[in-house]
């Protein structure tokens, strides 16, 4: 008798299993592909995991695990090297692409894609930023907005400010006894920069009242959308709500300010936005100017943080490297007027070995995994269908470390720079198209000033040079990179 339960506790157990792997695990490919009925062309190749949750949980573990590379690998080595595969990520169907002429084909098509990013991510950004309009919008808040931080002029403006922090942070840390967790201080710099291109010089008491806002604002951009307390979106959402208010009050004195007989002009940002008007004399909106400044911000707060860190990581570990980019800022000096100590733009666009090392840098680094987009239309790619209404993730982690595209991809090497005739739509740290990235020239040259006074007056000393790395929300040491910051005598 026991025997006979035995068996049939095993049978249960085994039909069990096989329903729950065999169907359950199947119903969202069947869902998804009966929907679409026949096309002309066939859906990518992939797997669009279990019901509700798709596969977010295999892409949460191989992020977290330290080879978040495994994720495109296991649907390369499951399908093959179509670059184009359907899966279910974020809440949504969604199709991977990380072949570098689709990648492009995508990102410079905005008739046929438009921004996809998550839900969590278009919440916490806001309905009037530049992740939330639609393409006529976006051109007219990208054309009134985004002179004031790129170009010639522009930059060189910047410069002596950037210069200010970084020699002070720089003093600063080598000052301290103790290690300092190097990722926390490199986002003060960056965040100082933004702030005061956006908001002025006199912006210490935002940074201090915004201090730990933004890092939980950034962790929930694609964390899972339930708002209940302990939730990582919970937590990010009262940032937001928090961040807004801080930021609406600010725009509130400014114009006030403006008002006032005894108002001197200023150049930053703010100005300009309460100013600004369209060829039909129209100017932005409160809430326009809110969800931009916390867009911009946010952007600011993580991506030249990441750049320094990292560099300065990657130079560490490569004394050859090192010790070149040390002779280029050396050289760079020794040519210098004896009227001058300071940077210019001119010299910053000599320093040709330190602006590979930065390229490097965010290939390998990969700050960002992937960049959203969404079908407007049905579209065929290369024989398969992209159906209207899904998400296509650009997925640059796959194009930066696929060793077809990049030799030795885990290898931090600058000279693969040297002469570099990349394929098209193979290197995309801030994307391309109309919506590359603003800020990419803006981050550039604060790792740039960073990494001359860091090479010229410092050593870095990791506490826990073997820690592992995490990936989400960005790649970072799990110590936050522990060290102490040593001035060379």
């Amino acid at each position: 008798m026991e025997l006979e339960w035995l068996w049939l506790s095993l049978a249960a157990f085994l039909g069990g299993y096989v329903f729950v792997f065999g169907f359950l695990r199947n119903v969202n490919e069947w869902y998804y592909v009966c929907k679409q009925g026949k096309k002309q062309y066939p859906l990518p190749p992939g797997d669009m995991g279990w019901p509700l949750l798709g596969n977010l949980i295999t892409f949460m573990r191989t992020f977290r695990s330290g080879d978040p590379d495994s994720f495109i690998n296991n649907l390369i080595s499951r399908y093959g090297r179509t670059g184009i595969y359907k899966t279910h990520l974020f809440g949504n169907p969604s199709i991977i692409i990380c072949m570098p002429e689709i990648c492009r084909q995508v990102l410079v098509d905005d008739q046929t894609f438009k921004y996809g990013y998550p839900k969590t991510t278009l919440l916490l950004t806001g309905k009037r930023s530049f992740h939330s309009l639609s393409n006529a919008e976006h051109k007219r808040l990208r054309r009134l907005t985004i002179a004031p931080i790129t170009g010639h002029h522009a930059l060189a403006m910047y410069i002596d400010r950037i210069e200010d922090i970084v020699i002070n942070s720089l003093e600063e840390w080598a000052s301290m006894y103790h290690p300092i967790e190097l990722f926390k201080e490199t986002k003060k710099i960056s965040f100082k920069v933004i702030t005061h291109i956006f908001m002025g010089s006199k912006s210490d008491s935002v940074i201090k009242a915004v201090d730990n806002l933004f890092g939980d604002l950034h962790n929930g951009l694609i964390s899972i959308p339930i708002n209940i307390p302990g939730f990582t979106f919970h937590k990010a959402l009262k940032a937001r709500k928090k961040l807004v208010s801080i930021l609406q009050s600010f725009v509130e004195k400014r114009r006030v300010m403006m008002r006032s007989e005894k108002y001197e002009e200023k150049k930053d940002m703010m100005d300009k936005l309460l100013v600004v008007e369209d060829e039909d004399g129209r100017k932005l909106e409160d809430e326009e100017i809110i969800d931009l400044l916390l867009l911009f911000l946010l952007a600011g707060h993580d991506s030249s943080a990441l750049g320094m860190l990292w560099s300065t990581i990657y130079l560490t570990e490569n004394p050859e490297f090192l010790q070149k980019a040390k002779e280029e800022q050396e050289e760079i000096i020794r040519r210098r007027s004896s009227t001058r100590d300071r940077l210019n733009l001119t010299e910053i666009r000599q320093m040709v070995l330190l602006s590979k090392v930065i390229e490097e840098t965010l290939r390998r680094t990969n700050i960002l995994f992937s960049i959203f987009r969404e079908a407007n239309i049905d579209v065929n790619i290369n024989g398969y269908t992209i159906p209207k209404g899904w998400k296509v993730l650009i997925w640059s982690r796959g194009v930066h470390m696929d060793p077809e595209i990049y030799a030795n991809p885990l290898e931090f090497n600058p000279t693969r720079w040297n002469n570099n005739n990349a394929k098209v739509g193979s290197y995309l740290p801030f994307g391309a198209g109309s919506r590359l990235c603003p800020g990419s020239d803006l981050a550039k040259l604060e790792i740039t000033i960073f990494l001359h006074y860091f090479l010229l007056n410092y050593k870095l000393e990791r506490t826990n040079p073997k820690c592992p790395w995490t990936y989400l929300p960005v790649p970072t040491p799990r110590d936050n990179c522990l060290a102490k910051v040593i001035k060379i005598p």
